[in-house]
């Protein structure tokens, strides 16, 4: 096995995990994308053997995990206490990247601060809505609403600060006020701020490059640098392919794991926090796993290569299609079987 895939498997906590919770997996991570419920669920629940769906889903509708935009703009898991420190970091440049889309809503900055005055109040008491009854309270106020306005709205109340993930209402998400969700924390100063950015990916994600902290957490390429080089003496620098990778020196001789599958979810991490994948993921094998528009496919890992697809069925007894890149022989069909199995009991 390539070392940097090893490593990787170590510090993701997919070939042995040091994690109890799920609360514990979103922490560790620093932040898990997140625009596929179900999927991200999986991604926890992957890396917390014996962990059930349902117990995923009750740290979040218990406010554990929080569902909001942050980093690049999607939507993220994170963990109460960073919640608002990473929105420090990362809200402007999100906000910026809406502009555009902002002027042809015929949206303003007035428009903004009226809307999350309403989404504010509509939410105090510890009340969840959901975005289309948002929509009814900002219609009350004679704020014109389509579903493009109310993505825009709900997502600047987001990164105000204002609201995050609130306890799901059936299957429909809603939206809660984060200061009746998460306990305040102090604030940080922007450099302390990077460098807790960085531990978070570094220690979690190694070995991984700078460009690849760059691509996972939207920071400009100076802000990254700034937070690399004030955690870097915590980690180790290794020269691979011509590229410095920074190792959590705890991973660093993660023994190989032997005849190691799982069916890992659309989106994660192993695969999405990167720039470059090459390492887990062959050229020719790229675009059935990421499309073209940046979807990326729920795969089967097998000793740290990505090696196939796989799809969830709403059959309960064969709950899963699958399709390697390759031909498959008789090790790699009992592997993925011991797979299957665990994404059942799930």
């Amino acid at each position: 096995m390539n070392p940097i895939a090893r490593i990787r498997l170590a510090s993701h906590q997919l070939s042995g995990t040091h994690c109890k919770t799920p609360e514990a997996v979103v922490s560790w991570t620093g932040a898990m994308q997140a625009q596929d419920y179900n999927m991200v669920k999986w991604a926890i629940g992957v890396r917390l053997p014996g962990y059930t769906e349902k117990q995923i889903e009750e740290a979040f509708n218990q406010g554990k995990i929080l569902r909001t935009h942050v980093l690049r703009p999607t939507w993220h898991f994170v963990s109460p206490e960073n919640i608002r420190w990473m929105l420090s970091l990362t809200a402007e440049k999100i906000k910026a990247s809406s502009r555009y889309r902002d002027l042809y809503l015929e949206i303003t900055e007035e428009l903004y601060s009226k809307s999350n005055r309403i989404i504010q109040k509509a939410l105090e008491g510890n009340r969840h809505l959901t975005r289309e009854a948002i929509g009814k309270e900002l219609e009350k106020e004679k704020i014109t609403v389509n579903s493009a306005r109310l993505v825009h709205f709900g997502m600047r109340a987001e990164l105000e600060g204002i609201v995050c993930s609130g306890a799901l209402q059936g299957k429909t998400h809603t939206y809660a006020l984060l200061d009746e969700r998460a306990p305040a924390t102090k604030p940080l100063h922007r450099e302390e701020a990077l460098a807790k950015l960085a531990q978070l990916y570094f220690q979690s994600h190694s070995p991984a490059t700078l460009p690849d902290f760059t691509w996972w957490s939207g920071l400009s390429l100076t802000e990254a640098r700034k937070g690399l080089e004030a955690i870097k003496s915590g980690f180790v620098a290794e020269k691979i392919n011509g590229q410095t990778y920074w190792i959590n020196n705890d991973f660093r001789h993660a023994p190989d794991p032997e005849n190691f599958c799982r069916l890992l979810p659309a989106f994660d991490e192993y695969l999405v926090s990167y720039k470059d994948r090459k390492a887990v993921l062959l050229s020719e094998h790229h675009r059935k796993a990421i499309s073209s528009n940046g979807i990326f496919r729920p795969v089967i890992m097998v000793n740290g290569q990505v090696v196939g697809l796989w799809k969830k069925t709403s059959n309960k007894k064969n709950p899963v299609i699958s399709e390697f890149f390759e031909g498959t022989d008789v090790l790699l069909k009992s592997v993925l079987d011991e797979a299957v199995e665990a994404f059942k009991a799930f």
